[in-house]
């Protein structure tokens, strides 16, 4: 057995007995006694970036880079914020200005030594794209590929065989897949996620509510009748910034269609974080959880990411 065959057995494993739901119950064996009350707290953050910034010739930013943050917002930056805000461990998403460029993501996950894992991205019609991720795949811990559908000239192929063959390849290598789309796209993802349904699909902040219609976003809610699928409570929106609407109402809503076992934090890091902010983050996003006993409030901020993920807690 090769080394990435291996790691594919593993993630899948993981991920597969994860949302088959009786594997385990808030990360703790079924049927087996619940962990003491002095356990420290599992804080995982599902959903951060980290930039090597202009100056590190090492990591340059791709020639296709859609945008170019100046500022670098580091691995050793983010190991000490989570040690200051509690956090155990992260994910890495590996972020679109570098494109299928991995090789600052591979340097950040070696130097969490264990605390962080991360997602790739790959672009279905590019050619070398499957071999390219199992190669990654097999010399990094990965939890899932990414797939964009936002940018009207950046749409992946829908309804061709490249997508499907990529979303089949990440099934293979036992990847989640990570989807971070405007509503108006879910019809183009939702013959996917039913065609592969032992794949876990993430679901990027929040489905995106204010970014489509009522009718397209209920389409993405809906989505909660796939058990295959895992929503992120991440770049949760502030009434201050556009288009000030308060987000409370949507997040009871998930907390409702999706339950406490297939919803997950994250947020708070970038580069000017401290952790005081990032902790800061973790206690405003709690607050919506406020209606939720405290066991599946752990599950959200923590639990459920690190079952799904195989996380050593």
């Amino acid at each position: 057995m090769t080394r990435s065959h291996g790691h594919a057995l593993t993630r899948r494993h993981i991920l597969g007995a994860a949302l088959a739901g009786a594997a385990t119950i808030g990360g703790w064996p079924a049927g087996a006694a619940s962990p003491p009350e002095t356990a420290p707290a599992v804080r995982v953050d599902t959903h951060l970036h980290c930039f090597a910034g202009n100056n590190d010739s090492r990591f340059p930013y791709h020639a296709n880079a859609p945008y170019r943050p100046p500022a670098a917002a580091t691995p050793e930056h983010l190991i000490k914020c989570m040690d200051e805000a509690g956090v155990t461990h992260a994910i890495v998403v590996h972020p679109e200005p570098y494109q299928d460029d991995h090789r600052y993501l591979e340097h950040c996950l070696a130097v969490g030594k264990g605390r962080l894992k991360g997602t790739c991205l790959f672009f279905a019609d590019r050619p070398g794209s499957l071999t390219a991720m199992a190669d990654l795949a097999r010399r990094t811990p990965l939890v899932a590929a990414r797939i964009h559908a936002y940018a009207p000239d950046r749409l992946p192929p829908f309804d061709k065989p490249e997508l499907r063959a990529l979303w089949k390849q990440a099934a293979d290598l036992g990847l989640a897949i990570q989807l971070h789309f405007e509503p108006r796209y879910a019809p183009g993802f939702e013959p996917l996620i039913e065609a592969f349904p032992q794949t876990t699909v993430l679901i990027d902040h929040l489905g995106r509510p204010f970014q489509g219609t009522p009718a397209e976003y209920d389409r993405v809610v809906k989505w909660s009748r796939f058990r295959n699928t895992v929503m992120k409570l991440s770049s949760i929106p502030a009434t201050t910034t556009y288009p000030h609407r308060d987000i409370t109402a949507t997040i009871r809503r998930l907390t409702e269609t999706f339950g406490p076992d297939r919803l997950m934090y994250g947020g708070g890091f970038d580069a000017g974080a401290t952790g005081a902010s990032y902790r800061a983050a973790i206690d405003a996003a709690s607050k919506y959880l406020a209606h939720l006993p405290a066991s599946d409030q752990a599950k959200i901020l923590g639990q459920t990411a690190a079952r799904l993920f195989g996380l050593k807690t």
